[in-house]
């Protein structure tokens, strides 16, 4: 049985290793002791959004806190904060066998480079979860749709019908850029989610909220038509029509906009679970991956920029703000004097 490590069992780690372990195949975990301690006291249990339920027991489980549980690995997902990628990378080049596959499952795009070069000898892929999952109680719930995507690799053949098997397909595509961008341009909201502090279905139900996510894509747009770069289908309509969506009335936005509000009334972003636990967020690695590429283009990014310096402002405050809408749609319209006509 090919054996396969998850690199950071946070929420996207347990919740993809535990779907893989519940369904029969050979995983292990690596992540912090309070998770370990959790897993050895509850197992791990997993929900989705459709209602479908799974529970590994704790002696089913093999965690770790040690990088050494990952030396005899077939298979590794990084899954870890895109801030602790580095870090990983070094801890992963001294252990890992020389024919071991690495996916990393993170945000951002620059994270597999980061891995590519601690680890030259190794296959390293891009990888991207659309999914949110949300760590409630003792369990890890998957709040939204979107199924795994992955570079294509003749490597992987030997692993398809363990993500199968479990409930997670894994989609093998060419070029991961275009759908690394797509998914980047979605998870633009996460920041503003996060100012918002409320859950994404009440967030995006609003529309001075989706006015503030539609001047971050469309700034974002603007920058990829610059560098050629074509954003992949994520969703039922290309990513360019996406800002006119989002700017249309809240009762017409709830029919056209219906997928993209199929999600638990609860859940939350990433970067907004990490503003409530006081942890560093990604922002710099979603946003900031606009404010990049602007910067390579000789341009701005002033409403990702401003995003940035709200995100770093909330993390050093001891006060967890909540803007309003129509507060921060004026904040970014001033930081991007224009955008709203683009």
């Amino acid at each position: 049985m090919m054996k396969i490590c998850i690199y950071g069992a946070g929420a996207i780690g347990c919740y993809i290793g535990g779907r893989l372990r519940a369904s029969g195949s050979h995983v292990s975990l690596i992540g912090r002791a309070r998770i370990g301690d959790e897993l050895r006291q509850h197992g791990l249990s997993l929900s989705d959004y459709r209602g479908q339920r799974w529970h590994v027991e704790p002696n089913a489980i093999v965690f770790a806190t040690d990088v050494s549980a990952a030396q005899d690995a077939d298979l590794v997902l990084v899954t870890v904060k895109s801030a602790a990628t580095a870090a990983a990378a070094a801890e992963l080049a001294d252990v890992l066998k020389p024919n071991a596959i690495v996916i990393s499952f993170q945000n951002g795009l620059s994270n597999t480079d980061v891995l590519h070069r601690a680890l030259p000898h190794h296959t390293v892929l891009e990888g991207m979860v659309p999914f949110n999952v949300v760590h409630d109680g003792h369990t890890f719930h998957q709040g939204s749709e979107g199924e795994l995507e992955v570079r294509e690799h003749a490597g992987l053949y030997a692993f398809l019908a363990d993500f199968k098997r479990a409930g997670l397909p894994l989609i093998e595509h060419f070029d991961m850029l275009p759908i690394q961008w797509a998914k980047l341009l979605l998870n633009l909201n996460n920041s503003i989610n996060a100012l918002a502090n409320l859950p994404l279905k009440t967030e995006l139900s609003q529309l001075d909220y989706r006015r503030c996510l539609a001047l971050a894509q469309r700034e974002a747009l603007t920058l990829l038509r610059a560098a050629k770069i074509e954003p992949a289908k994520l969703t039922p309509i290309p990513a360019h029509w996406i800002p006119r969506l989002l700017n249309v009335p809240d009762l017409l936005f709830t029919r056209l906009g219906a997928k993209m509000l199929t999600i638990d009334p609860q859940a939350r972003s990433s970067m907004s679970d990490d503003l409530a636990a006081g942890r560093m967020t990604e922002v710099d690695w979603i946003n900031g991956e606009v404010v990049r590429l602007a910067q390579q283009l000789g341009r701005e990014a002033p409403v990702n920029a401003r995003l940035i310096e709200l995100i770093h402002r909330a993390e050093r405050s001891e006060i967890r703000p909540s803007w309003k809408g129509s507060e921060l749609l004026a904040e970014l319209l001033i930081a991007g004097p224009g955008t709203d006509r683009l």
